[in-house]
């Protein structure tokens, strides 16, 4: 583990070969009963503005579709992947994981299936490419809802993805944050991701892989930690902050950082 000012050092040091990925849900935005209504804390557009314009690539790597992380962060220069990766934009190119396409139909009438058995705020459409089945605003229907998206996600061919009182269905194909992960920190020196979930954990091992492998030279892992982060959080990163506003602190001081005057 490393503390915070030798992580604010190491991803100041060189500012423009150092890549900062950052997770949206429980890391910059505080968990809400209602997953439509999660918003960034204020002052987090500010500090990933500023983290743009000093770092070599900052980016937001998370489950949520393009469209609600560009609605909420919409920052020129900021980086995006989306749904683990299976669509992103950088540098303003919209580009979508090919290998999604064949199962578009598939994820369109399990959407509408569910649409009809639950209530509307259980269910969340992305970007037609997969939906969401979310149960924090209703813990009591876990098990029918769980129940509901496996017999939905075998007849019509899609896989499941379990996070944290949510379960997704979405094409069946390889692909999660350490995916993204490798793309967006590829040419980078230092890279840093920062999270809080099981969908994070992938990243996580992605830098250790790449770090081990020679790719980069400095990895720095940070954990989002709430009461509700998964046990296998702590042995996976190199810094722990406590909660959403923990982690904006953080950004908050390598910003500054980077904006010191040269010679200070």
């Amino acid at each position: 583990m490393i503390d915070v000012d030798a992580t604010v050092a190491a991803l100041t040091a060189r500012p423009s070969s150092t890549a900062l990925l950052v997770d949206f849900d429980g890391s910059l935005a505080p968990f809400v009963p209602h997953a439509q209504d999660a918003r960034p804390l204020p002052g987090v557009p500010d500090v990933i503005e500023r983290l743009v314009a000093g770092l070599g690539r900052v980016a937001i790597v998370s489950g949520r579709p393009l469209s609600y992380l560009t609605r909420h962060l919409p920052i020129d220069g900021l980086g995006y992947a989306g749904l683990y990766g299976m669509e992103s934009s950088i540098g303003g190119e919209y580009v979508v994981d090919a290998r999604v396409e064949p199962y578009l139909v598939a994820v369109a009438a399990a959407t509408a299936e569910l649409e009809s058995q639950l209530p509307p705020d259980l269910v969340e459409p992305k970007a037609g490419i997969s939906v969401t089945l979310h149960w924090r605003p209703a813990p009591e229907l876990a098990d029918e809802i769980v129940a509901l998206a496996h017999d939905v996600s075998v007849r019509h061919g899609l896989g499941e993805l379990h996070t944290r009182y949510a379960v997704e269905l979405r094409p069946p194909i390889a692909i999660d944050k350490a995916d993204p992960t490798r793309a967006l920190v590829d040419g980078f020196d230092v890279a840093a991701f920062a999270g809080d979930d099981y969908g994070d954990l992938p990243a996580f091992a992605e830098l250790r892989r790449l770090l081990a492998d020679g790719r980069l030279q400095q990895a720095i892992r940070v954990g989002v930690t709430t009461d509700e982060a998964p046990p296998e959080l702590a042995d996976a990163v190199d810094l722990v902050v406590d909660g959403p506003q923990g982690l904006l602190d953080l950004l908050v001081r390598v910003a500054d950082e980077i904006g010191k005057p040269v010679g200070r």
